[in-house]
């Protein structure tokens, strides 16, 4: 070890960080910290680690970078303008396709979902209000339930959580978050936070899930997480059976 560092959690630091991170840990609950150093034994950088970029940032954010150069706020008020709704909903699915969030049996059923020129165009009209529209977050929020509830469907249901966050996630990481619910469950209660869970799609949950992941970036604030996609990587990594240990 080089002089004047010291290790804290699985990170180096030097001189005063390292004792400014020590205090900070002291200062957040048993079980985040246990979450904390699971993520650190998997990830020794943090959110800088090269691995952890590979594995689980990158991908998110090449996902959001398409979402901006193909349906960034004016493009897509644009185009929902000059009415290409079949072309919206095609490429919000396409930029989807292209990452591991989705179940296969949910990218199917949301490839069905907007198939047709009324459900293409309920999913983009109901995305850009949910995105960018009036209105106060709940509203918006329930809003988007309704729509992705009422698309069409042929066998499997549309509206699962993944499938009502994923866009929001993608398109604004530094608002929104993507769910998982089994592995969200699980790592709620090993971070030992509140999560008001209900299996239907609702604001009350989502905001719980919100709420959740600000904790998350506010106690690990000194590992600087960027937005939402290192607050819900740092989740996955705690629920998910890829990082039993």
């Amino acid at each position: 070890m080089a002089t004047g560092e010291t290790k804290s959690g699985g990170l180096w630091r030097s001189g005063s960080r390292g004792r400014q991170s020590i205090r900070h840990t002291s200062t957040i609950a048993d079980s985040a910290v246990r979450c904390r150093k699971k993520f650190l034994r998997f990830f020794p950088g943090g959110f800088a680690d090269e691995t952890y970029i590979d594995w689980e940032r990158d991908y998110k954010w090449a996902a959001h970078e398409r979402w901006m150069a193909a349906l960034g706020p004016v493009d897509f008020r644009r185009r929902l303008r000059d009415g290409e709704f079949s072309e919206i909903a095609a490429q919000a699915v396409s930029i989807e396709s292209r990452t591991n969030l989705l179940f296969s049996f949910e990218k199917m059923a949301l490839r069905d979902a907007v198939k047709s020129a009324a459900g293409a165009q309920a999913f983009a009209e109901g995305l850009y209000e949910f995105l960018h529209g009036r209105g106060g977050d709940e509203r918006r929020f329930e809003q988007w339930c309704e729509v992705v509830a009422a698309l069409p469907r042929k066998q499997t249901r549309v509206l699962t959580w993944p499938i009502v966050t994923v866009f929001g996630f993608i398109a604004q990481p530094d608002r929104h978050v993507f769910l998982k619910p089994n592995v969200t469950r699980i790592a709620a209660r090993e971070y030992g936070a509140e999560f008001e869970y209900a299996s239907r799609p609702n604001w009350a949950t989502y905001e719980s899930l919100l709420a959740f992941a600000g904790r998350v970036m506010r106690d690990q604030r000194d590992l600087r997480p960027r937005d939402m996609i290192d607050a819900q990587s740092f989740i996955w990594v705690q629920g998910s059976d890829e990082y039993e240990e």
